[in-house]
């Protein structure tokens, strides 16, 4: 799947309206090498004249027009995390959650069948830490706090940006794509079940 075709069906789903969101993939190891969404762009309208490569920097090699604003996000994401692709979006619930449970600095999911879409996971039994992290304008400082929390938090298999959105990744789009409709789905029915309450 491209990242124009994902950011269509995700906006469609009511997960990146607006502009809001953002995609990566990596197109290359040695060097370093993102594909990136452009900043300022509707995804429902999303194409390959809207994706840009960068460097390991953020600095585009290829396309026109500015990379997302959060491009050193993506960055650390996939060089702690060696991800092939990382999404984000800034669904509904996200938001609610992120807020209502900023105080505990996460939110642990547990108990459903989902999970077991997510990586490595087995087991309706396990426990998902989704870590919260206060957003900030401070791209280079909002990046930093991103690879404090993926150290302490190795396992987490996203983390949410208190009244932003999501994020995460996987090994190609394909899995990232996985873990976006997992997590928003539990996102989702952990709201719905609990409202905001703590």
């Amino acid at each position: 799947m491209s990242l124009g075709r994902l950011g269509r069906d995700f906006h469609s789903r009511g997960w990146v309206l607006g502009t809001s969101g953002n995609f990566s993939a990596v197109v290359s190891r040695e060097p370093l090498r993102l594909a990136i969404t452009a900043s300022s762009v509707d995804k429902g309208g999303l194409t390959a004249d809207h994706i840009l490569q960068i460097d390991d920097q953020g600095s585009v090699l290829e396309g026109d027009g500015r990379p997302s604003a959060e491009t050193l996000l993506h960055l650390s994401v996939v060089r702690l995390r060696e991800a092939g692709a990382v999404l984000h979006t800034h669904s509904v619930w996200s938001n609610i959650l992120s807020d209502a449970y900023s105080a505990d600095r996460g939110l642990s999911i547990e108990g459903y069948e989902m999970l077991k879409g997510l990586e490595g996971v087995s087991t309706h039994e396990h426990s998902e830490w989704l870590p919260i992290i206060e957003n900030s304008q401070d791209m280079t400082r909002l990046a930093g706090s991103v690879e404090v929390t993926l150290a302490q938090h190795p396992g987490a298999h996203g983390f949410l940006l208190r009244r932003h959105g999501l994020y995460t990744w996987g090994k190609d789009i394909a899995e990232a794509k996985r873990h976006v409709e997992i997590l928003e789905f539990l996102l989702e029915v952990r709201g719905r079940t609990y409202g905001a309450s703590r």
